[in-house]
């Protein structure tokens, strides 16, 4: 028979004056009583022998859910499975899925990636899963997201015009699943098909000024800044170095020969991954510095020389920041839809090209990444004596912009 019990029985019995008692409920199912605590048990037999499932101790486990145990239980014997190794199963994948979150894997990944990449890269990364991807899937196990719960939060970022955006969290997060997998905690990747489907990110360019009478207002405006002095340089040599705007700023005197018009950026500190750079392959930076450029950092340099930074921000032993170049610009009326500080190196590219100069010196010159990393590294040191005479040619256009020129000027090499 089943469901002998009431929940009255239940509840109102005792012990008995026995150390412990028995009360069965049927289907295996029994009431265990000791002094002051009343346990469920489950008594079955599995391959010839007679165990015991321990199922709770009432209150907690009320009659009704001790039954509802029992009789999953006898389902489970029914399928010729131990209910308890079956128990202790499931209990062994609950804390591996609760070890194995998508956050969880997920910081496990970003650690590793350390020795790769940047810690800008990382601390973008971090910003952007915090944001977008761990509301959402940052709790679930890796082996209960599928495709459409990933597409959900994919869509979400689209919806609010962020395609770039959008791509690259769907490629962090196939990132996190191959890692995850090599390492034995997943199985697939539910990103791993989803480009196809997110809609194309819209071309756009970093605004830049490449109009030459929209450039000498724009130097003109530079000149007539007023700031700090670390700033007005940096702002004043943007134009003149087009570099990229962190291999501006973190500049250290150590790199700048005055006496020989020579900055040259370590590898180090040039675009490219951390690996890249450990193993050599991404070379110094020449910089031929036009007479220009020595007339702005050499007053600089009685003012921060006794220090390593050139650009040194008001506070000590710090570069000027990421948006310090922008800020300057903002504040002459140049909003990001008209000039970035990244935009210098579109306006030179874009007005070199004009003047005649070859593509292959301004783009040595622009530290643009080749196909062949031997020949980098063989044309950035070597074609030095070309780029210097475009670097001079370069700042004195520049002048001559200031002065009221308003034509591109023709190479003259």
């Amino acid at each position: 028979m089943l469901n002998k019990l009431t929940d009255a029985q239940v509840k109102s019995a005792t012990a008995e004056g026995q150390k412990q008692r028995k009360i069965a409920d049927g289907g295996g199912l029994t009431l265990v009583i000791r002094s002051g605590s009343k346990t469920w048990w489950y008594r079955y037999r599995f391959a010839g022998k007679q165990k015991t499932y321990s199922i709770g101790t009432y209150p907690e486990v009320s009659l009704k859910e001790a039954r509802a145990q029992r009789d999953e239980a006898r389902r489970l014997l029914s399928e010729n499975k131990d209910p308890v190794m079956a128990r202790r199963t499931k209990g062994i994948r609950q804390q591996h899925d609760a070890e194995n979150t998508f956050k969880a894997v997920a910081e496990d990944w970003l650690q590793n990636q350390e020795t790769e990449l940047a810690a800008e890269t990382i601390r973008i990364t971090r910003r952007r899963l915090e944001n977008w991807v761990y509301p959402k899937l940052g709790t679930l196990p890796l082996t209960e997201i599928d495709p459409p719960a990933v597409l959900k939060v994919l869509r979400r970022i689209e919806d609010q015009g962020k395609h770039e955006t959008a791509h690259r969290i769907r490629q962090r997060i196939s990132q996190v699943y191959r890692f995850a997998i090599s390492e034995g905690r997943a199985q697939w990747d539910p990103a791993g098909n989803l480009s196809g489907v997110l809609k194309t990110t819209p071309t756009q360019n970093r605004a830049a000024i490449i109009k030459p009478d929209e450039l000498a207002g724009l130097l003109r405006a530079i000149d007539g800044y007023a700031g700090q002095p670390a700033t007005c340089a940096a702002l004043q040599l943007s134009p003149l170095v087009f570099l990229r705007p962190g291999e501006l700023r973190m500049a250290t005197w150590e790199e700048i020969d005055l006496d020989n018009w020579m900055w040259v950026v370590p590898g180090r500190r040039m675009k490219g991954t951390k690996k890249a750079k450990r193993a050599g392959q991404v070379p110094d930076h020449k910089i031929p510095l036009p007479r220009q450029a020595i007339e702005i950092l050499q007053p600089l340099k009685q003012l921060t020389g006794h220090r390593d930074l050139v650009f040194e921000s008001i506070k000590p032993g710090r570069p000027i920041s990421d948006n310090t170049i922008n800020s300057a610009l903002r504040t002459m009326g140049y909003d990001s839809s008209r000039m970035v500080s990244h935009g210098f190196r579109s306006t030179a590219s874009t007005l070199l090209h004009e003047m005649g100069w070859q593509p292959e010196i301004i783009e040595l010159q622009l530290a643009h990444k080749q196909r062949n990393d031997v020949a980098a590294v063989y044309n950035r040191s070597a074609r030095i004596q070309e780029r210097t005479k475009m670097m001079q040619q370069w700042a004195d256009y520049l002048d001559s912009l200031k002065q009221g020129a308003d034509v591109v000027a023709i190479n003259r090499r």
